[in-house]
């Protein structure tokens, strides 16, 4: 099976992906108040910059959630978790994922270095 097959035209896959994904919600929905709500923020953030099939994103997704339980029941607000730089805190989630921004890097990279030939830039014309 083609890896693109399995990403994307996986329908039995996609469906379980969908009923953990519920699962996962559920529970978030559990959390405090103030955690579904950072929850959902970091989220909603993360998804911006998802790239491929968003399976890795999952992953982070639910790591965060076992994070936030484990905050929550050692009673700690959740700014003790994530810091009070979040959109910090979410590029480190992202660090192990593949994102549209990597994707750019690479392909700004790439087009420089055709460009000039692969010059590293200390020579001079």
């Amino acid at each position: 099976m083609s890896k693109f097959f399995d990403d994307y035209l996986n329908i039995p896959k996609m469906l379980e992906s969908k009923r953990e994904y519920k699962s996962q919600m559920a529970r978030v929905d559990a959390l405090p108040g103030d955690y579904q709500f950072v929850f959902k923020k970091i989220q909603s953030h993360m998804w911006m910059f998802a790239a491929g099939s968003g399976y890795d994103m999952m992953k982070i997704h639910y790591d965060l959630i076992e994070l936030f339980e484990s905050g929550a029941a050692n009673g700690k607000h959740v700014l003790e978790i994530t810091g009070n730089d979040v959109a910090g805190f979410c590029d480190e989630l992202l660090r192990s994922a593949k994102t549209y921004t990597e994707d750019w890097r690479i392909k700004l990279n790439r087009e420089i270095a055709e460009k000039l030939g692969g010059r590293n830039g200390n020579e001079r014309n």
